[in-house]
Order: C-alpha cells, then structure tokens, then sequence
C-alpha cells in the first residue's frame, strides 16, 4: 500500500493471465462476486460498463448497512485497465490496471479523492478495504482458472 497526496495505491499478482482480470472487472456477475470488503454482497441495480456507463449499487455488509452506490466509467482499454468515478459519499476516481508479466498478471488499485478531507477521512478504512477486495478477487480468478 502507497499513500499519495489524495490518493491510496495498492498492488497485487496473481498468476493468472491479465485477460482473466480483464475479464473479472468487466462482467457484471464476477464483478458483483468480489466487489467490497470482506462480508460485502452486492445488488447491482444498474451495470453498463462502457466509457460514460452507469454503474449503481447497493453493497450490503456484514452488519446489515446498506451502502449505496453511484459510478461512471470513464475508460475501459481491453485488457489494460478499467477507470470509473464514483461519484456518491466521497468522490474518487479508481482505476485498476493491469501489466502482464508473462503470464501472470500484477494489478494496481489506485483510488484518488477529488477532496482531501474526503481522502482523509475515508483512508483508515479504505487502505484495509482496498485489500480485502483485492483479496477477494483473487479468490474468483483462483476459481475461474482452476
């Protein structure tokens, strides 16, 4: 995990092909599958992942809360990367993307705020949020490519 001015950053390999990350963070029902910390389910309501798409949710957690969700996609560039603003609580643009190394394949998360008291208030829960969803995108990959 890097800390940036407004922004977290966190890296993470897996050995699967970038393809198959590609595809994990483009395909509304593996997406909903990982997306959020650990415990997190999501209803999707609305998924149109394209430059301009609209993306809402509802992520549940473990406690019951319910958290609503507002995005845009910004930019897909099959298989490099996926960028959206999110654009309900605090503003952050996400962007992962995703370097192959020879069959395997290291994605970087980075999660820049529009606002730095937003950034600051959400980074002591977001930079372990950030690894739980990363842990959990490891685990459909692991099954996808099993």
């Amino acid at each position: 995990m890097e800390i940036g001015e407004n922004e977290l950053v966190t890296t993470r390999e897996y050995d699967v092909p970038r393809e198959l990350v590609f595809r994990a963070w483009t395909t509304p029902e593996l997406l909903a599958r990982w997306w959020g910390p650990k415990g997190f389910t999501n209803t999707f309501h609305e998924c149109d992942i394209r430059p301009g798409g609209t993306w809402t949710l509802t992520m549940h957690g473990p406690d019951g809360t319910d958290y609503p969700n507002r995005s845009v996609f910004v930019e897909i560039v099959a298989p490099e990367r996926v960028a959206l603003d999110h654009l309900s609580g605090h503003e952050f643009r996400l962007t992962g993307t995703f370097e192959d190394l020879e069959g395997r394949t290291k994605v970087t998360f980075r999660q820049r705020f529009k606002v730095k008291e937003d950034f600051e208030a959400a980074k002591p829960y977001c930079a372990e949020a950030n690894e739980q969803n990363l842990d959990r995108l490891g685990e459909v990959l692991a099954e996808l490519a099993g």
